[in-house]
């Protein structure tokens, strides 16, 4: 004799408790965690919509973002969502940015055209590994989230696209802006442009001179300590590891 919870303790002892029915359980996802030190090492890719002229009508934006530079290096509008699609824009990105196999990791999140046949064998012959956040976890892909709300937070961004002609005018006009002209936060207040062909070093070294003179003219003004230009990006990291977290703490 004994009660329910302790007869429950012993089967579970002997590895007697279990599902007793029969059905499929969830897979445990892998956090991913991937680390770039340099640009053309981790890309990220998502699809967003846009929306169109009428009600339920939308046009999908796919964007290629380097997440050391955070640079656009890939982007198109188009009428649907597709893996098909994708090939050719990953082709010319890849292309252009001289990418050899096993030199690039590609991460997206789980939507159809992520996980799609089509995109593995794709990344399979180009030598590239590919990377795929969890279910329902919007942190593991944290780059191309961020990127899209920059996007739709513009002023100019409009709440529908007459066209997709229009569509692609204003995305060809703010990555444009975006690479070239936005300071971003993330990257020490540089462009991605600066960052992504090895100008990080020079502007940091000229914004530190101006400083630098500065402080020498009137030393009062910074508390007799020399000021510093925000840091330049040395690694980024997409979910780092808990002891990384800890010795920064």
């Amino acid at each position: 004799h004994c009660s329910i919870r302790t007869m429950y303790r012993i089967l579970h002892e002997h590895q007697e408790v279990r599902e007793r029915r029969r059905q499929l359980r969830h897979p445990v996802y892998q956090k991913p965690e991937l680390l770039a030190e340099a640009p053309n090492q981790v890309w990220s890719w998502d699809i967003t919509k846009l929306m169109g002229p009428s009600k339920w009508t939308y046009f999908y934006l796919y964007v290629i973002i380097d997440i050391f530079s955070r640079r656009i290096v890939g982007w198109q509008v188009a009428d649907t969502e597709s893996a098909s699609l994708f090939k050719p824009l990953f082709h010319d990105a890849a292309f252009k940015q001289g990418i050899c196999p096993g030199e690039l990791t590609l991460h997206a999140d789980r939507g159809p055209s992520m996980k799609a046949k089509a995109t593995a064998l794709m990344l399979a012959d180009l030598g590239v590994t590919k990377s795929h956040s969890r279910p329902y976890t919007s942190n593991d892909n944290p780059f191309s989230e961020s990127h899209f709300k920059t996007l739709k937070y513009q002023p100019q961004f409009p709440k529908r696209f007459g066209c997709i002609q229009d569509a692609k005018a204003f995305c060809r006009a703010f990555f444009d802006w975006y690479n070239r002209h936005h300071h971003h936060l993330g990257i020490g207040l540089m462009t991605p442009d600066q960052v992504h062909y090895g100008q990080a070093n020079h502007v940091y070294a000229a914004r530190q001179e101006i400083l630098d003179q500065a402080f020498q003219a009137n030393p009062r003004r910074f508390v007799n300590k020399s000021p510093q230009p925000p840091q330049k990006p040395t690694a980024v990291w997409i979910n780092p590891p808990n002891n990384k977290l800890q010795l920064q703490a």
